[in-house]
């Protein structure tokens, strides 16, 4: 249900909003494979998380000018 509820609120957010979100979730995602490549992280599946975030919101990026016209 996680997944369900976190789709809901990026579609109610802007393209601005998901463009700052989407650089946001890219920083952290280049951090965490950082940590993978020390072997500092403990969650590795944590990468694997953000690069489905990254995907959903550019999704939504590529869909809201279709929808606007």
């Amino acid at each position: 249900m996680k997944a369900k509820e976190e789709l809901k609120e990026l579609k109610l957010k802007s393209v601005s909003d998901l463009q700052k979100l989407l650089n946001s979730s890219r920083e952290k995602l280049r951090e965490l494979r950082f940590k993978v490549s020390q072997s500092q992280l403990k969650n590795i599946r944590e990468v694997r998380i953000y690069k489905k975030k990254i995907a959903k919101i550019i999704t939504l990026i590529n869909q809201k000018p279709k929808e606007a016209k």
